[in-house]
């Protein structure tokens, strides 16, 4: 059994973990996209976002039992809840495509796939580093290289938001409007991982 101070890291890692199986899933789904394969697929993800809710409801349950956590209350909530995100926010993208009932993927969802995959792999990372926060170099090069990722997404973003309409001849305006939104939440997740870089930068510097 891991030690009483390692359990809200290793919760965190656990937790990352799931953001990369989550990530990791999507872009699989997106890659070899099969719209009459997405409800079984919509139930794997939901499997994965479940696991990692639950861990973070044992988190707080031991946060409200703990005595003197090895890091302040309000920085481990914020942690949980914020790589939790990533997760709701991937499996977001997913549900959307299922519910904007989309036949036809855009080469551009599959490299949003890429970015939130290398963004996952990148939290992971820092949150394996984390317990180590005073000595470790790599948090800090983990956080640039998230933010740097985000920066690809905003250009994706806008690249793709842009083809959007420079290619909408002939094109069906709900289904326009259905990518736009679908494109949003896929920058959403490289936004959610950027917030748990920049918190866990912010909490390492409060902490040390």
């Amino acid at each position: 059994m891991a030690k009483k101070s390692n359990f809200y890291f290793d919760s965190f890692v656990t937790m990352a973990q799931a953001a990369c199986q989550a990530a990791e899933l999507l872009h699989q789904i997106l890659h070899g996209f099969d719209p009459e394969k997405l409800e079984g697929q919509r139930s794997k993800m939901h499997e994965i976002e479940h696991g990692a809710d639950q861990v973070k409801h044992q988190m707080m349950e031991q946060l409200l039992r703990e005595f003197l956590p090895p890091i302040e209350r309000e920085d481990i909530s914020a942690m949980a809840q914020s790589i939790d995100g990533v997760i709701d926010h991937i499996e977001e993208v997913l549900l959307r495509i299922y519910m904007y009932d989309i036949h036809t993927l855009r080469e551009e969802a599959v490299q949003f796939s890429e970015l939130i995959v290398r963004a996952c792999r990148a939290m992971l990372l820092a949150m394996q580093e984390f317990p180590n926060y005073r000595k470790s170099s790599k948090i800090h090069e983990a956080v640039v290289q998230i933010n740097s990722i985000e920066e690809e997404g905003d250009r994706l973003y806008i690249s793709a938001g842009r083809r959007l309409y420079t290619d909408r001849a002939g094109s069906d305006p709900e289904a326009l409007a259905a990518w736009m939104r679908v494109l949003d939440h896929l920058e959403d997740c490289c936004d959610a991982c950027e917030h748990v870089a920049d918190l866990t930068e912010t909490v390492v510097m409060k902490n040390s």
